[in-house]
């Protein structure tokens, strides 16, 4: 049996979705969230074999650095991206950060249930309505190191949580508590992170999370 963890922001999609995957032999969901690090924090908890993941769950992290953190500290875990976004950056960029696979929320539900099944047997699956192109696998299978964010590579797993709920506005206490943390490790959270990133104040954090994409709206 693959358990899955479904991860959209609205949570009659969610619905529909435990629904229709449930139905289906040696499928069950298992657990959901409505943000990135709510799905980051389910994986902990759950003995999870894939995620359905969207990549736009605003006020939070985007989907994208979610993609990229899974698939660093669980190498062995099945993504599936569903997303409304059908534009080919999204598409190359979430393959580049790990996603096994991209289905759009325009299509049938058969091609996600196509990309579960390719994704449980450990292979990749890209929506039959997206067309990559040469240049797109090029992106995809590049392993080019974006200078500006080696920055973020230095910070631990629990930081990269904490940096987007910081940029958002969350104070230590509603941080603490999303995390299941102290709010004293909290704040030594934000001052490696500021040390490691050479921030002095807040400002400066939300303006390299706006840049780089880390956080939705």
């Amino acid at each position: 049996m693959h358990k899955v963890l479904i991860a959209d922001d609205h949570a009659i999609v969610r619905s529909g979705l435990s629904f229709l995957i449930n139905q289906q032999a040696n499928f069950q969901v298992v657990a959901q969230a409505a943000n990135g690090n709510e799905a980051f924090l389910q994986i902990e908890r759950a003995d999870v074999d894939i995620i359905v993941l969207d990549l736009n769950m605003p006020p939070g992290e985007s989907g994208l650095i979610t993609t990229q953190r899974i698939r660093e500290r669980y190498p062995k875990m099945g993504i599936v991206i569903l997303s409304m976004h059908e534009e080919q950056e999204y598409i190359d960029k979430a393959m580049q950060n790990g996603a096994n696979s991209y289905v759009l929320k325009s299509s049938s539900d058969d091609e996600l249930l196509s990309a579960l099944k390719s994704v449980a047997n450990h292979q990749t699956y890209v929506d039959q309505n997206i067309i990559l192109t040469k240049t797109d696998l090029a992106e995809i299978n590049s392993q080019k190191v974006n200078v500006k964010m080696k920055g973020y590579a230095d910070l631990s797993s629990r930081e990269k949580e904490v940096l987007p709920l910081i940029a958002l506005g969350y104070s230590n206490k509603e941080i603490a508590k999303k995390l299941f943390i102290s709010t004293k490790t909290v704040e030594a959270h934000k001052a490696s992170i500021n040390r490691k990133l050479g921030f002095k104040n807040r400002v400066e954090l939300v303006h390299y999370a706006l840049h780089h994409g880390l956080i939705d709206f």
